[in-house]
């Protein structure tokens, strides 16, 4: 994992940065303890229309039946006070209220895209049930595919290109995870 300010690489169960000393508690400061109160898709940038957020409205809740135990949700919008983008998307995936998420699906195994338009930033945070099946290299990449239509303000195009790319890197994890799985038990791979 990398911090969120300093954006150096840190341990995963690390409360503090051990480079700059951030930690959630520096982010509820800023934006405070209590998160925000979003659905899984919080378009507060109004940068889609009605049919573009229902069609990734569908896309999410594809990605969670292929999925059961993650979940994924977008924001769009400015950080509040204009703040650091990336430790906004931290605050926000650790401290938000998703009031459409199905009961039982973990904080842990969230996955937040969130897209500031006045900035013209985009980032990706996700809980650590995901450490090991998905990585800097892999968001990057994805959002990387996802560029192009967001520089035309294809943002729906955009978000779902990432959701693709992000689906692709995870049933390449799980099959290799299983196929591990079997060898350690014995069976050929």
């Amino acid at each position: 994992m990398k911090c969120p300010r300093c954006v150096q690489v840190i341990h995963r169960g690390a409360e503090v940065c051990p480079h700059c000393a951030f930690s959630l508690a520096v982010a509820d400061e800023w934006y405070g303890s209590e998160g925000p109160r979003m659905a899984r898709l919080d378009d507060g940038g109004g940068l889609m229309t009605r049919a573009a957020r229902d069609q990734v409205q569908r896309a999410m809740d594809r990605f969670e039946r292929k999925f059961p135990q993650l979940w994924f949700a977008v924001h769009t919008g400015r950080p509040p006070g204009g703040g650091d983008f990336r430790q906004y998307g931290f605050w926000v995936l650790n401290r938000a209220e998703v009031t459409d998420l199905q009961a039982g699906r973990p904080r842990e195994g969230g996955i937040l895209l969130a897209i500031d338009p006045d900035t013209r930033q985009a980032g990706m945070t996700w809980g650590y049930r995901l450490d090991g099946h998905l990585g800097e290299e892999d968001t990057f990449m994805a959002m990387s595919r996802a560029h192009a239509y967001w520089v035309e303000g294809l943002y729906e195009a955009g978000i779902l290109r990432v959701m693709e790319e992000t689906t692709r890197v995870l049933i390449r994890r799980a099959r290799r995870a299983k196929r591990l799985s079997r060898v350690r038990k014995g069976g050929v791979a």
